[in-house]
């Protein structure tokens, strides 16, 4: 039961996918769809289903020209006409095709519904949606279900008693001071290792603690945390006092955490490798070897502590920070983390801070979604199982191998080409080019979800078991061989990623859809959507952070000096460019923080377009205008429909301080901006806005 929110195009490294995720302690099962276990006995209605956005000729504004705003030029009509949903905080590309998932998800849960002695993974699906929709049940059991927990952290005395509890609770499932859990060994990709990161801030990032800018949104979280103390059980003026002293100590955890941009723009920050020994000595009052050992793991010769400045305040506050302090923050973490599955009070104070006032989401979420969202986060691939035999089409997963594989040569050919890049350096680019693996619509592969105990009784109740089962799982995999065949999305997101340490690109079914991908669409709408999104995935091997991990997936310079400095030259030009993109007035997009996505999508669309040529020259007859565009044209008209977007003004600015992604519209211009294959398809001139000339023109890759 945690808070997560997945970008569009979340393309995290292994690390960051496999210590957010949570799994079960059963070995996965071999089956395709075809062997899975038999769906529930419907068809689905299709026509029932919202549209999914595709480029349309009449959305084109013609008062915007195309050589000035691309992006107004394919969308702004779009906007205009779709606001953001009250219950939304961005409507656009991927949304809609959220929508139609979330949609076809319901199908399947309620046609399960009606069926009687349901087994395995119907069963699990079923009870986790009966339970979370029985709305009578959650508000009549109020606070009952955690109460027992919260008894349990007014009992606690001293900081060993404190280190108990945490200990306790992460064998439970539901740690949530750090982050812990398994993914490959930067050193040796083939084996997982323990990972312990930084964690414990309900604020979104580690500068909302201390920017003058976000002043507003401190004391409305103070607020919030009061009132969730109140809910609880605290009488108001103490619950205010507690408030102030969960923000101290949250302050105090943020003083010593790294910021989102420094995490994500390098890697090595998650690699400290430490025996145990080291580590107890670390921290003392928290020692690691009792941490593996409550956990039921082998003590490991070697785990990655990292940011290890982090973990050293936890120590010293174990000792120096009030048990009245501590009882306040667990209580108070306690509560928040669980409010969004108890009783409407609880669910809608948790909405009114982290939606309403943090991201500007007018209204909750109808149950519906909120409860297939939580099925999604606990037991999304069983649902997928599902899914997949009733909305992906088996010609669909063939045209996207072809794809990715014209894709594939498409870079190939770029790479052995490149100007700048030695021949030393592009032999060691080309065997990481060689060893790419793509993953399409579905696992080979599905989890085995037998073990985990579910039933009609109690939503919280199903949620805290299949929390201490997925975590279960994850741990069962440290000290093993990586399973390669595992996914780190299920098949229902709307979605695609890069992993650097298997070197793989993993595209879910849920994206295969217009306007990134229609098998009966003509080449340029396939190129320029899903196309220049398999281009993308690609190029995340080789931009700021993946280029770091060799062709077997292990951190590993792979670069003459000369060759990265000549890289880090081209990439810094790309800072500079979307450093200079003002987003709301006054505040632009951070240059650094969206480095890798911006590398990954001048490349992709460069990638794509060559992939596009190649393909238009094996089939002259198939480069003809369409609608009245050329191919080129309509190459890049679809690749500015993928980024059609609205945000609320609240959702933009947290994600102007925390998302590795720009906001969408300067996507949508980025990289076109860059290619004279642009200005040569919609004839724009030297001083256009959309044509970056000479030295201010960006290739890479």
């Amino acid at each position: 039961m945690s808070r997560h929110q997945l970008a569009p195009l979340s393309l995290s490294l292994a690390i960051t996918l496999a210590l957010a995720a949570c799994g079960n302690s059963e070995a996965p099962q071999t089956a395709t769809p075809a062997a899975a276990p038999k769906p529930a006995e419907f068809k689905l209605d299709t026509a029932a289903l919202p549209a999914a956005i595709s480029f349309q000729a009449s959305d084109i504004s013609a008062d915007v020209a195309a050589c000035s705003d691309f992006a107004g030029h394919v969308n702004s009509k779009w906007l205009a006409a779709n606001p953001v949903p009250a219950d939304r905080t961005t409507w656009g590309s991927f949304e809609t095709l959220g929508e139609r998932s979330l949609a076809t998800q319901k199908q399947i849960v309620e046609g399960l519904a009606k069926l009687e002695n349901l087994k395995g993974t119907e069963k699990l699906i079923g009870d986790i949606w009966a339970t979370g929709m029985d709305e009578a049940a959650i508000n009549a059991a109020g606070i009952a279900p955690i109460q027992a927990e919260l008894d349990r952290i007014a009992a606690l005395q001293d900081g060993a008693a404190i280190a108990d509890y945490v200990r306790d609770t992460f064998a439970r499932g539901q740690g949530f001071l750090f982050g812990f859990g398994p993914a490959a060994d930067f050193k040796n990709s083939e084996m997982n290792i323990a990972y312990a990161t930084q964690g414990g801030l309900g604020l979104p990032d580690k500068t909302y603690y201390f920017d003058d800018k976000h002043a507003s949104i401190r004391e409305a979280y103070v607020a919030h945390v009061a009132a969730t103390l109140k809910l609880a059980g605290t009488e108001e003026a103490v619950a205010a006092e507690q408030a102030k002293a969960v923000m101290a100590f949250e302050t105090r955890l943020a003083d010593k955490s790294l910021t989102r941009e420094e995490v994500s723009r390098d890697v090595s920050k998650y690699y400290n490798p430490v025996n145990i020994v080291a580590a107890d000595e670390l921290t003392p009052a928290f020692a690691w070897s009792a941490f593996f050992e409550s956990q039921g793991v082998a003590k490991p010769d070697m785990f990655s502590l990292a940011q290890p400045d982090f973990h050293k305040e936890v120590n010293a506050m174990l000792s120096d920070v009030p048990a009245e302090t501590w009882q306040a923050y667990l209580r108070f973490h306690t509560v928040d983390n669980a409010a969004p599955f108890l009783s409407d009070a609880f669910a809608q104070e948790n909405f009114s801070f982290y939606g309403k006032t943090l991201r500007g989401q007018q209204e909750m979420q109808p149950r519906w979604k909120r409860v297939l969202n939580t099925i999604n986060g606990t037991a999304g691939e069983a649902l997928g199982q599902i899914y997949v035999k009733h909305a992906f089409p088996a010609e669909s997963k063939t045209k996207m191998q072809e794809l990715v594989k014209n894709l594939s040569d498409a870079l190939k050919l770029r790479l052995e080409n490149l100007a700048w890049m030695s021949e030393e350096t592009k032999t060691k680019a080309l065997e990481k080019w060689a060893s790419f693996t793509p993953k399409i619509g579905y696992p080979d592969k599905w989890r085995d979800w037998s073990g985990l105990i579910t039933s009609r009784d109690a939503y919280v109740s199903n949620l805290i078991a299949a929390n201490g089962f997925n975590y279960q799982f994850e741990l069962s995999k440290i000290g093993k061989p990586v399973d390669k065949t595992e996914w780190g999305m299920s098949p229902q997101t709307v979605n695609a990623y890069y992993n650097p340490q298997q070197n793989e690109i993993v595209f879910p079914a849920a994206i295969l859809q217009p306007p990134f991908f229609d098998p009966a669409a003509d080449p340029a709408i396939n190129y320029g959507g899903i196309g220049a999104v398999i281009g993308h995935e690609m190029i995340h091997g080789y931009d700021d952070q993946g280029s770091r991990f060799d062709a077997h997936g292990n951190f590993e310079n792979w670069w003459s000096d000369k060759d990265r400095q000549g890289f880090e030259a081209l990439t810094g030009k790309l800072v500079e460019q979307f450093n200079g993109y003002e987003s709301i007035e006054g505040l632009h997009v951070n240059g650094n923080l969206t480095l890798g996505e911006n590398i990954a999508d001048l490349g992709g669309l460069a990638v794509a377009h060559s992939a596009l040529r190649a393909a238009l020259a094996a089939n002259p007859d198939l480069d003809k205008p369409v609608d009245g565009f050329t191919q080129e044209q309509r190459f890049f008209l679809n690749w500015g429909t993928v980024w059609r977007r609205n945000f609320k003004d609240e959702e933009l600015k947290v994600r102007l301080q925390t998302d590795p992604h720009a906001p969408a519209n300067f996507r949508a211009i980025g990289a076109p901006s860059n290619m004279g294959e642009f200005a040569a398809a919609f004839e724009c001139k030297s001083g256009d806005p959309m044509v970056r000339d000479g030295d201010a023109r960006i290739a890479i890759w």
